[in-house]
């Protein structure tokens, strides 16, 4: 199971998340409210958004990496999937919210948009912290094998996409500014508002099926196929078949049925039975396996 200094690994890179969201989301804020960009407070929403999500990631991560107890026999790791399932509401939500202001601004009111520098500072910043946040969330995320961590760098890295759109728009009403016959680029803030409405619902969509799948112990594409070949490579062992895998956050569960000679003693079959274990544990790393020796057809 999670050893005390893969928890505290885990745990360190979700509150350095927190930490960097909270610093990005105040001062989106106020630079949006300064500038009356839709295009910088729909990326203040988002991060505010984000530091909800990473909020729940800090506390899915502590909780997941509980061991079993007498109540949950498989330990606690679907805290992780169901922390991706609530991050992928709360963009949703965020969506929503921009779809609705964009559209108010570009077809039923005006709202004076001022492309400061600090507009494009903020979010040249914005960019350069996600980068950095989202690659040490990875890095956390494969190290560990946690849903939970992935899903929460999945949403900056969004963030980056998202920020350049909005720079995009900025740069647009400068133009506009600067050149009075391009005065139809003013909406273009709007307009990088709903781009960033279109990443962030194709990021939750995404991260919702994987979220879903993981909840209803969806095997990953060819596991099934890998785990067949790696037993049946094994010698004594004649067929390995009802197999079943799932995943508990970072940990496989495994259990398999495996045909091997009738005729050998039951130590020969437990230790092949262990063999096929340890092989399984070398090839998926913190699996727990189950195997079920059977004697083989017309043996």
């Amino acid at each position: 199971m999670v050893t005390d200094i893969a928890r505290e690994e885990k745990l360190g890179a979700a509150l350095s998340s927190v930490v960097a969201a909270v610093v990005l989301t105040t001062i989106k804020i106020v630079v949006g409210i300064l500038t009356g960009s839709l295009g910088i407070l729909a990326e203040a929403a988002h991060s505010g958004l984000d530091l909800l999500a990473a909020v729940v990631t800090y506390f899915a991560v502590h909780f997941s990496s509980q061991p079993a107890d007498r109540n949950h026999l498989y330990g606690h790791g679907k805290v992780e999937h169901l922390s991706g399932l609530v991050e992928t509401l709360l963009l949703l939500v965020t969506c929503g919210w921009i779809v609705y202001e964009a559209v108010e601004r570009l077809f039923f009111k005006a709202v004076p948009v001022q492309a400061s520098v600090w507009g494009f500072v903020i979010m040249a910043v914005s960019i350069a912290v996600d980068t950095q946040r989202s690659r040490l969330l990875y890095a956390a995320a494969r190290k560990h094998r946690s849903q939970a961590l992935e899903a929460d760098a999945l949403h900056f890295r969004t963030d980056i996409w998202s920020s350049a759109v909005v720079i995009l728009g900025l740069g647009c009403l400068k133009l506009a500014d600067w050149y009075p016959g391009l005065e139809f680029l003013h909406k273009a803030d709007a307009l990088a508002a709903l781009l960033v409405a279109v990443i962030v619902v194709g990021v939750s969509l995404r991260l919702g099926f994987r979220t879903i799948e993981g909840l209803l112990d969806v095997a990953p594409a060819g596991m099934v196929e890998q785990i067949k070949q790696t037993v049946e490579a094994i010698p004594g062992v004649v067929d390995c078949h009802q197999i079943r895998a799932r995943y508990s956050g970072p940990h496989l569960f495994m259990d398999i049925h495996v045909h091997m000679d009738g005729s050998q003693t039951l130590q020969q079959a437990h230790e092949l039975s262990d063999q096929v274990e340890h092989r399984l544990q070398q090839v998926f790393a913190d699996s727990d396996v189950t195997v079920h020796a059977e004697p083989s057809p017309g043996a």
